[in-house]
């Protein structure tokens, strides 16, 4: 496929999560780079910024099979992953699947659930397969997960451990609208108080999985010049270096940076990936990976702040 026409995909998606979502470009932006790039997003943000209808709308525009958990403290491995149950007609176990066997899975406040149900998502993030009573079962291709957890409350609550923070390519936190975008809100949501499905909002599909397939493939020949490669290096480099983290991004986490920047080329028409998008990417990709020391913390200093400097302080290439 030609990167003109993976652009011209792009457009379309964003035209239709357009129709029930308004003012949340970066975040459908960093979306389409996770999904042509084969990685997931954690979005972090207040309740009714969103989140859940716009992942509907997202999946519904690709024609992809959309799945939601809704994790709470009580929630099982099984519920997540499905269990074998005896078939008493057949004398056999017959596997019932759970809802991880979808393309798009809307993992709504996963911080919500203790850590052993969390790690139930663990091998499906990183090798798209769970494995059920000693049998791999493979999920498809293009499974992403695109998780939510809320940062304002913090009771009940199961901090993600790092090696799942580190499965996902993005975190993404989600700001108020400005003042325009919530008049447009209110006018178009306004009439109801419950939410309305991507469908009420004539969302249509206009990417088929077919068409997806090939835009992938063809996202994975974008050129990354060598210097632009030693430009992420750097950045991550840096962020071990700083004595404001105790814990630095690792080496995964500049693979991850490489593959984001080829898809953020060819949403913008472009072959080849430029040191801005390096500086677009690296906020996101990063700050879920590394740790604010205590000292800084005492400081004032944020994560964000933190990214901000070493990205702004690592010389690009010209």
């Amino acid at each position: 496929m030609e990167i003109s026409a993976i652009k011209q995909l792009a457009d379309q998606i964003r035209g239709e999560v357009g129709k029930a979502v308004i003012g949340q470009d970066e975040t459908v932006d960093l979306m389409l780079t996770a999904l042509f790039s084969g990685g997931h997003i954690l979005l972090e943000g207040p309740p009714g910024t969103a989140k859940t209808l716009l992942t509907q709308c997202f999946a519904a525009a690709i024609k992809l099979d959309f799945g939601r958990i809704q994790f709470t403290p009580d929630l099982m491995p099984g519920d997540v992953l499905g269990t074998n149950l005896f078939n008493f007609s057949t004398s056999a176990f017959t596997l019932t699947k759970g809802p991880i066997f979808t393309d798009i899975l809307l993992a709504d406040e996963i911080n919500r659930t203790p850590p052993k149900t969390q790690a139930a998502l663990l091998e499906a993030m990183q090798e798209r397969k769970v494995t059920i009573d000693g049998e791999t079962h493979s999920l498809n291709d293009r499974f992403t997960v695109i998780a939510t957890q809320n940062p304002i409350e913090q009771q009940g609550t199961y901090p993600l451990p790092e090696a799942q923070l580190d499965r996902f390519l993005f975190k993404h936190v989600l700001a108020f609208p400005s003042r325009d975008e919530e008049l447009a809100i209110v006018s178009g949501h306004g009439n109801r108080t419950g939410m309305k499905t991507a469908g009420a909002f004539g969302v249509a599909s206009v990417v088929t999985p077919e068409s997806l397939a090939e835009a992938v493939d063809s996202v994975a020949q974008v050129r990354v010049q060598e210097d632009v490669v030693e430009y992420i290096v750097d950045i991550v480099r840096a962020t071990r270096e700083t004595p404001a983290l105790t814990h630095g991004a690792s080496p995964r986490a500049a693979a991850a940076i490489a593959a984001a920047t080829r898809a953020r080329a060819a949403l913008d028409g472009r072959d080849y990936v430029v040191p801005d998008d390096v500086k677009l990417l690296s906020l996101p990709a990063l700050r879920h990976r590394v740790i604010l020391s205590p000292a800084a913390e005492i400081e004032g200093r944020t994560t964000d702040d933190t990214l901000l400097e070493i990205i702004e302080q690592t010389a690009a290439p010209r």
